[in-house]
């Protein structure tokens, strides 16, 4: 565990509805050639400052540049994180519909409800995991994921867009995490882990990020939540090891890939210092997955940050970031833990390392 203040833990819910006001919607499709969805953040009618950092060398994403500093709009209505590559980003498409109904979006008329929704997405690249390489969200699941849009705190694992993510060879899937720091301003994250780096250290068979856990992280595992994580039996590392070779062998990835995710924080903060947090946040990705940000992952964080707290002093914004890399890393972990193998014969952490998990003493 990481020398944190000890005033930092983690908020009511662990998980990114601990910044109130936010929402998220998620929804999916497997089997019959399906193994894929769409997860939508939504931070209410007023939008929320939005910030983006683009670290990965083969993003698939939608109005990042909007996000750049020195343009215009500086409020967004909703972050998307979706399944399906590139087509996936139809999926937004039924998120600005849904938004348009509701009269949400940047004022663009003279009437009432003559709006834009203003709508950043990025995309992971799950293609044919489910069977059928053109069977990929579209406006319907950006629809569907807003309809099932609620404050309580989201399911995790493989759900929405992680439905169809893998990551370095196991399941992937969406975690979150959240802190809430000395001055009771909250800091919490959403992502989508798809990476093709590994999320597993192959000389130990530990998780890469699972330093940074804090006491509670480990709900995520459901029936195994009174257990502790150790290192595993050498017969599954060596097991882990041959499987990571079939899918990454030496320093060629065989498979493409892409972390995205959310950053979300109740302080007023600037255009420009959104972008920053998202920035940092991948300093968070890098402690949980190795290796990150390569030319064929397309990684991704978007910051929301929803002004209902004071802006912070630059003391204080110091704080903020740091505990935001450390949240990322946090959800990483919790999203892997959280997944489970499926119809595509692809094992989780829980199914590969069943040795790692122990009653605490």
């Amino acid at each position: 565990m990481w020398p944190l203040d000890p005033q930092v833990g983690p908020g009511p819910t662990n998980s990114i509805v601990d910044v109130v006001g936010l929402r998220v919607g998620q929804h999916q499709r497997s089997g019959d050639g399906w193994l894929t969805g769409t997860t939508v953040v939504l931070p209410g009618p007023d939008g929320a400052v939005g910030g983006v950092d683009v670290r990965g060398g083969g993003p698939g994403t939608r109005e990042t540049d909007l996000l750049d500093p020195i343009h215009q709009v500086d409020r967004v209505h909703a972050v998307v994180l979706t399944g399906g590559s590139a087509f996936g980003l139809a999926s937004a498409d039924g998120v600005m519909q849904h938004l348009l109904a509701e009269g949400t979006g940047f004022p663009a008329g003279q009437e009432p409800g003559q709006v834009v929704p203003i709508v950043p997405a990025a995309v992971i690249f799950d293609l044919g995991r489910g069977g059928d390489f053109a069977s990929t969200p579209d406006a319907s699941f950006g629809a569907a994921a807003c309809a099932a849009a609620t404050a309580e705190p989201p399911a995790l694992g493989c759900v929405g867009a992680g439905t169809g993510a893998e990551c370095g060879g196991l399941k992937g899937g969406v975690g979150s995490a959240s802190a809430v720091l000395p001055d009771g301003t909250s800091v919490a994250a959403l992502v989508v882990v798809n990476s093709g780096g590994h999320v597993v250290d192959l000389r130990t068979g530990e998780l890469v990020g699972a330093g940074a856990l804090l006491e509670g992280d480990l709900d995520v595992l459901g029936e195994r939540s009174p257990y502790a994580l150790s290192r595993p039996d050498p017969a599954e590392l060596q097991a882990a090891r041959e499987r990571a070779g079939a899918v990454s062998g030496g320093l060629v990835p065989k498979v493409l890939a892409t972390t995205i995710g959310v950053i979300a924080t109740d302080a007023t903060l600037t255009k420009a210092q959104a972008s920053k947090v998202a920035g940092i946040g991948h300093d968070g990705m890098a402690r949980a997955i190795d290796p990150v940000h390569t030319m064929f992952d397309g990684d991704t964080i978007f910051t929301l940050a929803t002004g209902a707290r004071p802006a912070p002093d630059p003391y204080a914004f110091h704080g903020l970031l740091t505990v935001a890399a450390r949240v990322m890393t946090r959800a990483i972990v919790r999203g892997v833990l959280a997944a489970r193998g499926s119809a595509d014969g692809v094992r989780s952490y829980a199914e590969a390392f069943p040795s790692a998990f122990h009653q605490p003493q």
